[in-house]
């Protein structure tokens, strides 16, 4: 009885394992079969992701890019380098809101918070026909925001895994999300040195 009650024993254990084997082979081989299938730029992009979030533990900080503001250059002066960059890239601001308010006191004093909201209109119909999601990406936003230590910093949602973290967008499509992030990035990076 006891050799019988090993026996059987040895067998549901090779059963298990073959079970967990071939789990791990066809769900494994089929997550591969799936991922082949993503733009050459996925794994890159999800990666530099994953770094970010082992750097600092956050999620959030891996999903934006951010661009300090020079110290010499007012906000104003960062606001208008931005509508302007917008404009020769035919996209609009289509939002302003300022997210200070002069009524809280939280011991720090009042933090600048403002959000400033762009959109070309024609490429983001396309994107929603193509895609309903899309949408709520839109319209981009760049947030202006001060830290603690009086620093104003532009913020934005990085956009690489939405160009590149699925399938490969049709070409036109590309172009046009490609078009779109390289000018939000630039209305930041010349923005924030009060330049257009």
């Amino acid at each position: 009885m006891k050799f019988l009650k090993s026996f059987l024993a040895v067998i549901g254990g090779i059963v298990i394992i073959g079970a967990i084997v071939a789990y791990v082979k066809f769900d494994l081989g089929d997550k591969m079969e799936k991922a082949s299938k993503l733009d050459p730029k996925a794994i890159g992009a999800y990666m530099n992701m994953f770094d970010k979030v082992l750097t600092t533990g956050r999620a959030t900080d891996a999903m934006v890019r951010r661009v300090k503001i020079d110290p010499d250059v007012s906000t104003e002066d960062v606001v208008e380098a931005m509508r302007s960059i917008a404009t020769d890239a035919n996209m609009v601001q289509v939002g302003d809101s300022h997210m200070s308010d002069k009524s809280i006191k939280d011991g720090k004093g009042n933090r600048y918070i403002r959000i400033l909201h762009y959109c070309s209109p024609s490429i983001a119909k396309q994107f929603i026909d193509y895609s309903l999601a899309f949408g709520a990406f839109m319209p981009c936003r760049i947030l202006i925001v001060e830290d603690d230590k009086g620093d104003r910093w532009l913020i934005t949602m990085a956009m690489e895994l939405m160009l590149f973290g699925g399938h490969t967008l049709p070409p036109e499509m590309m172009t046009k999300a490609e078009h779109v992030r390289d000018t939000m990035y630039k209305m930041m990076d010349l923005g924030a040195k009060g330049d257009f």
